[in-house]
């Protein structure tokens, strides 16, 4: 029996099918046989991981067909042998490296792999030792001739986190853990293979993303609510083949289980609205970002066309991937509730052609994707008063640095000068601070409670950098927010650059605060920092100003942001990357690039970054929403996805407070002893990654005391500093045209009542000591 009913799957493309899909199935069982992966003696000695029947019935070429509808039959040839390299290479693994627990073996084995991709191909490829490496090197031959350096550079570390990141897997199984849902998500991507999906999608559809967009946010962000489809979707369709057959313990319905502590039905509906939800990102990106960032880059019709059949590439993979799922043999498929694809007798009702799944779409609420409603019905500064804080884990002790009140008197010295304690001209409302509030929100502590071993100096600079980073954030939605003014953003946003010049560029005469705090930061930062630091302190600085354009935009269309790309984007907009750089600026030379490009360091970050922004979430939540009509808080996200109530919705992100904390201390424990024995770090080096290890504890105990302390969110001073909102809002009636659909909200309170799963509970888990260091961390405050 099946563990659950799949649910109703949205899917808003219907499949279409390449007319050269008899041709592929040939040619590809031709192509196994003749690399080994099926009718080889190494296959016969070693119990066969797959035979011909295997082949036949997991029908890759119909995947192939379904996902690329228009490519030519030689392309469909290529990339159906891809697919079969891929499921071959994740089945293989399994049978020799993940039941037989051999970590040392799969280490060697994944590490031969990349010798078969070079970016420019040797005079003489190594020699393949097995099916999996006879495949790579003919399939990497078979590629690259048509291709730029660009895409392979993006394809190899795609390949590489694909196969490297499956001794994730391997470690989680060894140790009977599974990821908490913000792990997973981020390492689904590396070892599910979507990324590297859509990298093949570029070469299926002759058209590579231009090199200019190609880092840009709304790519990122295509690729990644692609890879989130897919892998969601194959975690309902492979529950009961991976978790239930195989042991594995990498899928996403496994992880809300025991997350949330609900039954296996309940999970797999919260799992596949998350698919929904990352769709419907996906539509969001490729309307409202995708033709900006064409246009911001001044792209030709030439790079705008191959833009867009990536997009169509993209979407089409989804489409035909879904209905592959429902045919293939290798997943779980019967009674698709709402798909009406429900098998009978081995065909599908409905009629027959390319077109074909539209027709079989019941129309129901599900398949419609109509739970999107909910996202756009946010109404600002409706009353919730304050929440109960809950009880929040942290096995580490704060300190506070002796420097605390001179530092409280210079940043106030400071920020008067800088002009962030006067009005603003020309804008209504526009004091963003007074002294009165500088004093009770107490930025200047922050500093000293993370970094209370600094010296005074570089504690001024820390303080300045955070004052100036919070009157930034509480600057732009004052000023461009409440007019909704993008364009003004943008312009300003794009002066932020021209006051952090890497060389003896002249800069403008600064026009706002924020313009001038920057420009006197920058001049005091950066002469001590070399070029490359320099450029990294930069970019981030980039990042964070960016990151308020996406927060605005969702303003505009009072939308309430998508879990996974609100987790990702605060963690910009709170500054947590600036800060990281901070960090490794201070680490000293002879650590090498490859420990902290580590997913072990990576893992470290993230983790601090979400501890300090989720638990801030929840000292601020009154605050944003009530006060300022802002809908950029993880209570409210959560409150919103599952239908619950704030209280419940505090309770569950102060459970993903605790898991990121819980897998600081498992990478602590786990992972980053073997990163830095297998880099064979010296004792100086070593010392340098102690120092940030535990300047990142210091800096979570010290975040959560200033929220804690400060009375930035205390409803006293709230009330007393209530802003006036923006001209023709009536706080006791919003109305207007369009404005109905507002009360739609209430309908979705109480989607998901979390009954509690008797067998799930999940882990108590505490720890405890203390450190000490002077490396900058953590993010800053809302």
């Amino acid at each position: 029996m099946q563990p659950f009913q799949l649910p109703e799957f949205y899917m808003p493309y219907p499949a279409r099918l390449n007319p050269h899909l008899e041709g592929a199935r040939v040619h590809t069982k031709a192509w196994a046989r003749e690399v080994g992966i099926i009718g080889s003696p190494e296959q016969a000695q070693q119990d066969a991981i797959w035979d011909e029947e295997d082949l036949d019935s997991h029908d890759y070429a119909l995947l192939c067909a379904y996902t690329h509808p228009d490519c030519s039959a030689p392309e469909l040839d290529l990339i159906t042998d891809w697919y079969v390299w891929v499921f071959f290479f994740d089945d293989h693994f399994l049978e020799m490296y993940k039941r037989t627990r051999d970590m040392a073996g799969a280490q060697k084995y994944l590490a031969r792999l990349h010798d078969f991709m070079p970016i420019v191909p040797p005079e003489a490829p190594p020699e393949p030792t097995n099916p999996v490496e006879r495949g790579l090197a003919d399939l990497w031959a078979r590629t690259v001739p048509t291709t730029s350096i660009e895409w392979r550079v993006r394809f190899v570390e795609s390949t590489k986190n694909l196969t490297d990141e499956s001794l994730w897997e391997l470690d989680n199984i060894q140790r009977s853990r599974i990821a908490n849902p913000i792990e997973y998500i981020e390492m689904r991507r590396k070892v599910g293979g979507a990324p590297w999906s859509a990298n093949l999608i570029e070469h299926a559809v002759g058209s590579e993303v231009p090199p200019e967009i190609a880092a840009s946010r709304p790519m990122r962000v295509l690729k990644d609510t692609f890879a989130d489809g897919v892998h969601l979707r194959n975690d309902l369709f492979s529950y009961q083949r991976e978790v239930q057959s195989e042991g594995e313990n990498s899928n996403c319905v496994l992880v809300l289980e025991r997350f949330l502590g609900v039954g296996t039905q309940q999970a797999a509906n919260l799992t596949n609205d998350l698919l929904t939800s990352r769709l419907q990102q996906f539509e969001n990106t490729a309307v409202t970002e995708v033709p900006a960032v064409c246009d911001e880059h001044q792209l030709g019709p030439i790079e705008r066309a191959a833009v867009q059949n990536y997009v169509k590439g993209l979407q089409d993979w989804q489409s035909g991937g879904h209905e592959w799922h429902m045919r293939s043999s290798r997943y779980m498929n019967g009674g698709a509730a709402g798909s009406g694809l429900e098998r009978h007798g081995g065909t599908l009702p409905g009629p027959p052609g390319p077109y074909a799944s539209a027709a079989r779409i019941k129309l129901t609420p599900g398949t419609l994707g109509l739970n999107r409603l909910k996202n756009f019905t946010f109404v600002p500064f409706l009353p919730v008063g304050p929440v109960a804080l809950p009880k929040f884990y942290m096995p580490y002790a704060h300190r506070c640095s002796p420097h605390v009140e001179a530092g409280r008197r210079d940043c106030k010295k400071w920020a008067r000068r800088m002009g962030m304690l006067d009005a603003l001209p020309g804008v209504p409302g526009g004091q963003i601070w007074d002294e009165h509030q500088f004093d009770v929100f107490d930025l200047a502590s922050v500093g000293p409670f993370n970094y209370p071993d600094a010296t005074a100096a570089m504690l001024g600079i820390i303080n300045d950098w955070i004052v100036w980073g919070t009157y930034a954030d509480d600057y732009v939605p004052v000023v461009y927010g409440r007019t909704r003014d993008m364009v003004g953003a943008k312009l300003f946003v794009a002066r932020i650059s021209l006051f952090m010049p890497l060389d003896d560029t002249p800069i403008p005469v600064p026009m706002t605060p924020v313009e001038r705090g920057l420009a006197d930061l920058w001049s005091r930062t950066a002469k001590m920092l070399w070029r490359d630091a320099r450029r990294m302190l930069r970019e981030a600085v980039e990042d964070l100003v960016g990151s308020y354009l996406w927060e605005l935009a969702n303003q505009a269309q009072h939308r309430i942001p998508d879990p996974v790309d609100y987790i990702e984007m605060r963690r910009k907009t709170s500054g947590a990357d600036l800060f990281k750089t901070f960090s490794r600026l201070t680490l000293g030379v002879g650590i090498p690039a490859a420990v902290l490009q580590s997913r072990a360091i990576a893992g470290l970050d993230n983790s601090v970054a979400d501890y300090s922004i989720l638990a801030n979430d929840i000292f601020s939540y009154q605050k944003e929403i009530e006060f300022e009509g802002d809908l950029h808080n993880s209570v409210l996200v959560v409150e919103r996805f599952l239908g619950c109530d704030p209280a419940k919705a505090v309770m569950i992100v102060n459970d993903l407070i605790t898991s990121r904390m819980q897998q600081f201390e498992h990478i602590l424990a786990t992972e980053l002893p073997g990163v830095l024995d297998k880099a064979g770090l010296d004792d100086a080096a070593r010392a340098g990654l102690h120092r940030y290890v535990t300047g990142l504890q210091l800096s979570m105990a010290g975040t959560l005391q200033w929220n804690k302390t400060t009375g930035r969110f205390k409803e006293s001073e709230l009330r007393h500093n209530r802003r006036p909102r923006a001209p023709g809002y009536n706080a006791e009636r919003f109305t207007g045209f369009g404005t109905a659909a507002a009360r739609i909200a209430s309908m979705y309170r109480g989607t998901y009542e979390l009954e509690p799963n008797d067998q799930t509970a999940r882990d108590d888990h505490s720890a405890g000591g203390s450190a000490g260091a002077d490396q900058p961390g953590g993010a800053r405050p809302r």
